[in-house]
């Protein structure tokens, strides 16, 4: 019996409560970590994860037996638990309910693991792409969708 063969990239975007700079460099390693763990978790290939201090970007390899929204709620409830419960317990963090997800080719994912992996730098000098950032703009305009 022959295999299904695909080649499906995600990129995501999701940002903090208001937009609010919670995801201090103090804890992101963690946060990283836990989404990279919960990725593979899930049968996914992180490729990379990064953002600032609101909002991050995840590029994923994944299979098409798993279900996006699935996906992003899975990654963003385990980190939001790890951030609430383990790494700082009283204080407040959450992420909005919204999020993009782009596809992208094969060809164009070594471009977005460098954006990705250099946003603190993008965003520092106004180096942002517009088409990579436009959903987590538009989160702040529709928070707790």
């Amino acid at each position: 019996m022959r295999s299904s063969y695909t080649q499906l990239y995600l990129h995501l975007i999701w940002a903090t409560w208001d937009r609010l700079p919670l995801l201090s460099p103090a804890i992101e390693t963690r946060v990283y970590a836990a989404i990279t763990a919960k990725c593979r978790e899930l049968k996914c290939v992180p490729l990379a994860v990064g953002g600032v201090e609101d909002h991050v970007h995840l590029l994923v390899k994944f299979p098409p037996t798993v279900e996006i929204a699935r996906l992003v709620k899975e990654i963003k409830g385990s980190s939001s638990h790890l951030i609430t419960h383990e790494i700082t317990p009283g204080e407040f963090f959450k992420w909005q309910g919204a999020y993009g997800a782009f596809t992208c080719r094969r060809d164009d994912a070594l471009t977005l693991v460098e954006y990705i992996e250099r946003q603190k730098e993008h965003h520092q000098f106004g180096k942002i792409r517009k088409e990579w950032e436009q959903s987590a703009a538009e989160t702040k305009e529709t928070k707790g969708d």
